[in-house]
């Protein structure tokens, strides 16, 4: 039986029994199996090769296990403060082996979902590490999988600075997730996304902790009034950093390990956490090889996710820009659809949602005000800050914080930052507002629900669009 897909190509049911398929994908991590699960959708063959399970980092070693650890700290800090809601509840401290349990549960079943799903898209998974041999082939052992086109999606790997070796007390994120203790005392190198996540787990359950951070601000990379909530947040949670003075050096003995910054000032702890960012695992695939341009380790792709090999496509962490997991999805769906000449549209990195999960969250879309003021001139641009002091939802569930907005004069929004207590699920409509060029007065007439946080969002919008109601 066979049927012709979407590109044109007369496909078989059993074409994939012989290793030929009509995608082949290096890689099932986010990137890599949103592209094979909508090819199949699409009615391509596919093979995905993938050298440890499918979900890649973001399932097992990222995003789902550690956001499994932070609720489970939210829980911690609700039980400590139950007392000011009217409950009475005593919290005896944290089991971290049933912490353990409780996370590994949730990647077990999410994993086991997606092997069903996968399972039903009758895409090939190939077990074992593959290396691109020409546009067309991947090896995998002595088996020479072969594909119409190929999309590279290996993902990447936990960062550490020249000089610095990982091992004994000093660990990433990977290791830091398997840790069967709670630290009494640890240092975190690096205040972005990953350090500060961590950071808020060890102050939940317990620990003394101080972030290194060798620029100005905690979240570098978002706006500066965030970055400065975030840090007055983490001050009066008591958590320390030092920022604006880089890593030099540390050592460890059976006892902990003392950090030393280019100041001289040292920090001891049980433990360094090295949350200096990710890399791009390319290194002896054999992209050079066949012709792929490469930076840094990075492959470099069109606009279309198309490297300079024709018909070879790159997705995810390997593809220079954010290193998001909803990023990669969404590019291995783009490259499907690509494929299938749908021409999906190109959503730019700066329009895609960022989110930090630590307490309180951190979320944006679109432009800072510093960058907005550079691509349009600092007399361009206006900004709205509405304090979640104002919000009744925030004030009873005991979070404070803000949504800034920022816009083009006379013209559309095109940023929106947060910070406060689950402002992650908010950031949806930010995206909306700002992918759609939206004018503060087309939003103003919505109706929000009351009472919620996301009200907070609309009395932003309300207050660029010159129409304050609970603002000054």
């Amino acid at each position: 039986m066979s049927e012709t897909n979407p590109s044109g190509n007369t496909t078989s049911e059993n074409q994939g029994s012989s290793d030929t398929f009509d995608l082949v994908v290096l890689g099932g991590g986010s990137g890599g199996y949103a592209a094979a699960l909508r090819a199949s959708e699409l009615g391509f063959t596919v093979g995905m090769i993938e050298k440890d399970k499918v979900g890649g980092t973001c399932l097992h070693r990222g995003c789902i296990p550690t956001k499994a650890l932070l609720h489970s700290a939210e829980i911690a800090d609700g039980a400590r403060d139950s007392e000011k809601y009217g409950v009475k509840a005593t919290f005896e401290g944290v089991d971290i082996q049933a912490v353990t349990a409780y996370r590994e549960g949730i990647v077990a079943k999410k994993y086991k979902g997606l092997q069903g799903l996968v399972k039903a898209r009758k895409i090939t998974t190939i077990e074992g590490e593959g290396r691109l041999t020409s546009p067309t082939t991947v090896q995998v052992g002595d088996r020479t999988i072969t594909g119409k086109n190929v999309i590279l999606a290996t993902g990447s790997y936990s960062r550490s600075l020249p000089g610095l070796d990982i091992g004994g007390r000093v660990i990433t994120s990977e290791q830091a997730l398997q840790l069967d203790f709670i630290p009494k005392k640890v240092a975190v190198l690096g205040g972005g996304v990953i350090g500060v996540e961590f950071a808020s787990v060890w102050k939940s359950f317990g620990s003394d902790v101080t972030i290194i951070e060798a620029l100005p601000h905690l979240v570098p990379n978002e706006d500066e009034s965030i970055s400065k909530s975030l840090e007055r947040a983490f001050r009066k949670r008591g958590i320390n950093y030092s920022l604006g003075v880089r890593f030099q050096s540390v050592t460890q003995n059976d006892d902990g390990v003392v950090v030393t910054l280019e100041d001289g000032k040292t920090f001891d702890a049980d433990l360094l956490l090295v949350a200096v960012g990710r890399g791009p695992s390319t290194a002896n695939l054999g992209y050079e090889e066949v012709g792929v341009t490469m930076d840094r380790g990075f492959v470099i792709t069109n606009e279309r996710l198309e490297t300079s090999v024709p018909g070879v496509y790159a997705v995810g962490d390997i593809v220079p820009g954010l290193q998001l997991a909803h990023r990669g999805f969404q590019q291995g769906i783009f490259v499907a659809e690509e494929l299938a000449g749908l021409k999906p549209i190109v959503i730019p990195d700066i329009n895609i949602p960022k989110v930090t999960y630590c307490d309180p969250e951190v979320a944006s879309v679109g432009y800072s005000e510093a960058k907005a003021k550079e691509q349009w001139g600092d007399d361009k641009i206006s900004t709205y800050d509405y304090n979640l002091a104002g919000n009744g939802k925030s004030e009873i569930i005991g979070t404070t914080g803000s949504v800034k907005v920022v816009r083009v004069n006379d013209g559309p929004i095109v940023g929106v930052h947060m910070i406060g207590a689950r402002v992650g699920e908010l950031i949806g409509e930010g995206q909306l507002v700002v992918n759609w060029e939206a004018y503060p007065e087309d939003i103003a007439p919505l109706i929000h629900a009351h009472p919620t946080q996301n009200e907070a969002v609309g009395e932003a919008f309300l207050a660029l669009a010159g129409k304050p109601l609970h603002a000054l």
